[in-house]
């Protein structure tokens, strides 16, 4: 009865906030590619809001609607009080700009960039017109928050792989000997086979930090810094896997008594999980025990490759295998700032994807700053004829980039609209993971088109077979979010 009574434009207004709110829910389903983080969306915001409406339009003798002010309200407190991420926030106030406009007092279309799917808002009318105009809603779908397609497979394999997990974890688990063969009981742990493993593999990976730091001044500048930081890391993790792994070799020989942590990390062993101290020591990634210790011997042979030759940095670096991307990154501006007498604060590294798909095609160190690779792009792809973003193909998730040219400059006044400006994350659940904000590549869609509300970005941790990636966002979208992952994890 209090809905009735209301002026017709709060009512419109009232019925696109309350499709916002519902917009703003279910995308927190689709995980990463809804939002760079999670919030606590709950009925209070839009209970709150609605009443800040009455309030602000009630009294109100105005002719306009002050459409800047709700957005504000909505955008910037109600809803906006909860968001942390930049990204997060600009996909807030693009739905809001949308919604939140003289169109959706009469017939507006709710569904956006969105090809063969319409539902238009209703006019003012009763609330039980309201709710019949609900239920003649589309059926759910990924293109309803302006996103890609392919958001609903990424959304249904997670579904999935949470439910083996789970099912996985409440198997129960026999103790030595219990209901078990005469052959079981004599069988090889699965635990002590795999310590066994990794122990021959890592035991002898060690790095003299001491003969890069002897290098002259003049031979000594930010790549070798980069350098020596990388090795101190990955001296750090495989002491510590050498230590873990020997005295569990030690408990499983009796030598020692298995302690709580060594039975974590038999436990860790036997479920292919990355054991606690491993992931604190490590690099951030989402990947398997077996994947993880690939791309661990990955990461070796390229430190072992610039080892060699620690006064020039590789041809290619491929910066999914830095345990510190943004170092490197830092490292560019710094050459460039000693060699171009620039201010550190002022540049801002910049990107130029080059034709080149596979690194062994380069053959020469960059004259500019560095080449790189090991990026993926997650929800777009990129078009080597046309040289700039597109759509992703159905079922095509992620997107290997070719090489990429980082190098640094001023930064410009003047931000150019054609660019996507794609965020870079080290895993495909982004933050806190955060690498850059490198410049992409044109895009074909324009400034006022559905990038921002679309999942896509640049990510150097991806592992096809487990679906991960490290990614870097763009700038001009609707509810889609562009990201770059560094490498297939």
């Amino acid at each position: 009865e209090e809905f009735d009574e209301r002026d017709s434009k709060i009512k419109s207004i009232l019925f696109a906030l309350c499709h916002f709110h519902s917009l703003m829910l279910e995308r927190k389903k689709f995980g990463p590619l809804g939002y760079n983080m999670k919030y606590p969306f709950s009925n209070g915001d839009l209970r709150d809001s609605a009443s800040v409406l009455y309030n602000y339009l009630e009294g109100s003798t105005a002719v306009k609607i002050p459409w800047e002010d709700l957005r504000y309200i909505f955008g910037e407190i109600m809803y906006g009080g909860h968001i942390v991420d930049d990204w997060d926030r600009r996909m807030c106030e693009k739905y809001l700009s949308y919604f939140m406009q003289d169109e959706i007092l009469d017939e507006m279309e709710l569904v956006p960039y969105a090809d063969g799917l319409s539902w238009k808002s209703p006019g003012p009318g009763t609330h039980e017109k309201y709710l019949e105009h609900i239920e003649t809603m589309p059926p759910e779908s990924p293109l309803f928050f302006g996103m890609h397609p392919n958001a609903e497979i990424d959304f249904r394999t997670k579904m999935c792989q949470s439910i083996f997990e789970l099912l996985q974890s409440i198997q129960p688990k026999q103790a030595p000997g219990q209901g078990s063969t005469e052959q079981d009981i004599f069988a090889t742990n699965p635990a002590e086979e795999m310590c066994n493993e990794i122990l021959d593999e890592v035991r002898e990976v060690k790095y003299n930090v001491e003969e890069v730091a002897s290098l002259s001044e003049q031979e000594k500048g930010p790549y070798q810094f980069v350098l020596m930081q990388e090795c101190d890391c990955m001296n750090c993790l495989v002491h510590e896997m050498v230590r873990g792994l020997n005295e569990l070799q030690q408990g499983f020989k009796g030598e020692l008594t298995m302690s709580e942590h060594m039975e974590h990390l038999a436990d860790a062993l036997t479920e292919h999980t990355l054991p606690v101290w491993w992931v604190k020591l490590g690099f951030p990634s989402t990947r398997p025990l077996r994947s993880w210790l690939v791309n661990l011997k990955d990461r070796c042979a390229q430190l072992d490759e610039w080892f060699e030759e620690p006064r020039i940095i590789p041809k290619v670096i491929d910066v999914s295998k830095l345990f510190n991307p943004q170092s490197f990154l830092t490292a560019i501006k710094q050459v460039c700032c000693q060699n171009q007498k620039l201010e550190l604060d002022r540049l801002h590294v910049y990107t130029e994807v080059t034709k080149r798909i596979d690194p062994k095609s380069v053959d020469s160190v960059a004259r500019d700053g560095a080449y790189v690779t090991g990026m993926y792009l997650e929800g777009a792809r990129w078009d080597a004829n046309t040289n700039c973003l597109e759509d992703s193909r159905p079922k095509e998730m992620f997107t290997r980039l070719p090489v990429i040219n980082c190098k640094a400059g001023l930064s410009q006044e003047r931000e150019d609209k054609n660019v996507y400006l794609c965020p870079t994350y080290a895993v495909p659940t982004r933050r806190p993971h955060f690498v850059s904000w490198p410049s992409c590549a044109p895009s074909s869609r324009p400034p006022n088109g559905r990038w921002r509300g679309w999942p896509s970005s640049w990510i150097s941790e991806v592992n096809i077979s487990e679906s991960v990636i490290f990614e870097m966002e763009s700038s001009p979208g609707f509810g889609r979010v562009i990201s770059i992952l560094l490498s297939p994890d």
